[in-house]
């Protein structure tokens, strides 16, 4: 019996080879660029999440970064001293307590309406990946989600 079925399937491929049969028929191209969409159609949105996520994270990084220059400013100034900004030059600049902002993010702004001081100040920032991406930041906690209490 093996003898046999191996004899049918040495027939089989002498036919084919004979018939010159090569390449790919259109159902198996279809099959393939099928499975290709169905990966994309996974992995596109993962990468996306991927991506957000790690815009979100530097947007926490610079808060504690900025918190960190803030609680500089007011040891080297003390507690009278003029409120201190996030814009590169100025004199009361953050950036030379340490502060730096990461590429891509949007300038972080003390809570509108409010003094900072010390002992009280909350600072918030929009993340780059998207509008609605709101973190802030106060004198005892660390970054969280959303706008300034």
């Amino acid at each position: 019996m093996y003898f046999r079925l191996m004899g049918k399937l040495n027939a089989r491929r002498q036919g084919l080879l004979e018939e010159d049969e090569k390449g790919f028929t259109l159902i198996e191209l279809l099959v393939v660029v099928i499975i290709i969409g169905i990966l994309a159609a996974i992995a596109i949105p993962i990468y996306i999440g991927v991506q957000n996520n790690a815009k979100d994270a530097s947007a926490k990084s610079d808060l504690a970064n900025a918190k960190t220059a803030v609680v500089a400013y007011y040891t080297d100034k003390g507690s009278t001293a003029t409120k201190p900004t996030f814009d590169s030059g100025s004199p009361t600049s953050l950036d030379t307590y340490g502060y730096t902002l990461s590429p891509g993010n949007s300038v972080p702004a003390f809570k509108s309406g409010s003094t900072p001081s010390p002992t009280s100040f909350c600072i918030q920032e929009t993340s780059a990946s998207g509008a609605t991406a709101i973190f802030h930041i106060d004198q005892t906690n660390g970054a969280a989600s959303g706008a300034c209490p």
